[in-house]
C-alpha cells in the first residue's frame, strides 16, 4: 500500500487538471481533491447499503458483503493496491446522495439508479454495473396477477427513491388507483408487506429476488411479470473531481475488460508473459495506462487478483449458483449479447 501511495502522491498536480484544457476542476468549489484527503486518510469511504442482501449487506460477524460491496473494493485495489483499503458507510436511500454532495464519503455503491435529474444534483455517475428494472412482488395467493389487480391496493415503497416516482407514473398512465405505503429503508418495507399493511411491495427486481428468500415462506410469494422502468445502477461520485471520476470509471471498466479478455483471479499469472499488446498494456506490462489517470499502471492487476473480474463478483454474491440465482441476461457482456461494454484500454 505504501507504494501505491508514493506514486500516487507524486502525481496529485497532474490530477487537479481536467481531462481536456488544462483547468482545475478537481477543486472547483474551493476543497481538498478527493484523491488527496483519500490518500491522505489511507482508505476509501465508501456509502452502501447494508440491508439488501446479495448487494450490500452486514454478516453475522460483522463484515460487509455483496457485489456492490465488492465494487467499492475494486476503487481501493486501483487507489492503494489494496482491496481492504476501505470503510463502508451505511446510507439510506433519502440520505445517499447527500452524503456524496458533503463529502461525507468518497464514492456511492449503493443498488443507486443513474437519472437526469440526479446528474444535474452535483453528482456523476459511473459506468452502470447492474442493469435492473423495477418489479412488484404480492402473495401468490392474493388472485393478483397483472397491475391491473393492483386496483386499490395498498403497496409499500421506499420513499425518496426513483422506484417511488416509477410507480406513480405507471398507475397514472394505466388509471389505476392505489394506496402508497412508504418508509425510508427497505427493512421497513418489507415488514410491512411481511405483517399485512400492504398488499404488494415494489422496488427493483433484483431487490425483490434478493428478499424472497429471506421471507418465512418464499413459496406464499410471486413476482409479478411487469417491468415498470428502466434501472441502470451505478456508482456516483461528486462531479467537481474529474480525476477522481476517472479513477472510479477506468477501476469498474477493468473489470469488465478482464472478463472480455478471459483474465480472472485463478489464471491472471498465465497472462503474464503475453504478447498480446492489448493485454499488455491492459496488465501494465508495457505503456503507462495507470499513470495517466495517476494510478499504477499494474492497477488492473491488483482489482482482478483481489477481487476479480466483472463475471466473478456477478457470480460469487448474485449469480445463479447462489440462492438468488439471477441469470446475467442484460448484465452479460457484449459479446454474450448482454449490454456490459468497455471502451478500450489504449
Amino acid at each position: 500500500m505504501k507504494k501505491y501511495a508514493m506514486v500516487l502522491t507524486a502525481g496529485v498536480a497532474m490530477l487537479t487538471l481536467a481531462a481536456c484544457g488544462g483547468e482545475e476542476t478537481s477543486a472547483e468549489d474551493g476543497g481538498t481533491p478527493i484523491l488527496d484527503r483519500v490518500l491522505d486518510r489511507g482508505e476509501v469511504i465508501a456509502g452502501v447499503n447494508n440491508e439488501l442482501p446479495g448487494f450490500g449487506y452486514v454478516t453475522s460477524s460483522g463484515d460487509y458483503e455483496g457485489f456492490d460491496v465488492d465494487f467499492a473494493r475494486v476503487i481501493a485495489a486501483a487507489v492503494f493496491g489494496d482491496a481492504d483499503a476501505v470503510s463502508f458507510r451505511p446510507l439510506s436511500a433519502q440520505d445517499r446522495l447527500t452524503a456524496v454532495q458533503t463529502d461525507e464519503v468518497d464514492i456511492l455503491v449503493r443498488n443507486t439508479t443513474n437519472t437526469l435529474e440526479r446528474d444535474a444534483m452535483g453528482l456523476h455517475f459511473g459506468p452502470t454495473i447492474f442493469y435492473d428494472g423495477q418489479g412488484i412482488m404480492v402473495r401468490a395467493d392474493s388472485g393478483i396477477e397483472t397491475l391491473e389487480d393492483l386496483e386499490g391496493a395498498r403497496i409499500a415503497v421506499d420513499t425518496g427513491t426513483t422506484t417511488e416516482m416509477n410507480l406513480a407514473d405507471q398507475f397514472r398512465l394505466m388509471g389505476i388507483d392505489y394506496e402508497p405505503v412508504t418508509f425510508d429503508g427497505q427493512d421497513q418495507v418489507l415488514d410491512s408487506y411481511e405483517s399485512g399493511s400492504a398488499d404488494a411491495w415494489t422496488t427493483d427486481r433484483s431487490g425483490l429476488a434478493a428478499r424472497l428468500n429471506t421471507l418465512a415462506n418464499p413459496d406464499d410469494h410471486l413476482i409479478l411479470p411487469d417491468v415498470i422502468s428502466k434501472e441502470p445502477l451505478a456508482p456516483v461520485v461528486k462531479s467537481t473531481d474529474a480525476a477522481w471520476f476517472d479513477i472510479m470509471n477506468w477501476a469498474v471498466y477493468a473489470t469488465i475488460q478482464a472478463e472480455e479478455f478471459g483474465i480472472d483471479s485463478t489464471n491472471i499469472d498465465t497472462f503474464m508473459d503475453t504478447e498480446d499488446p492489448e493485454i499488455r498494456r491492459f496488465l501494465g506490462l508495457e505503456g503507462a495506462l495507470g499513470e495517466s489517470i495517476g494510478l499504477e499502471n499494474d492497477f488492473a492487476v491488483k482489482i482482478i487478483e483481489q477481487v476479480g473480474n466483472y463475471g466473478e463478483i456477478y457470480d460469487r454474491h448474485i449469480g445463479p449458483d447462489t440462492v438468488f440465482a439471477l441469470e446475467r441476461e442484460l448484465n452479460e457482456l457484449w459479446t454474450n449479447g448482454g449490454l456490459h461494454y468497455s471502451p478500450p484500454f489504449r
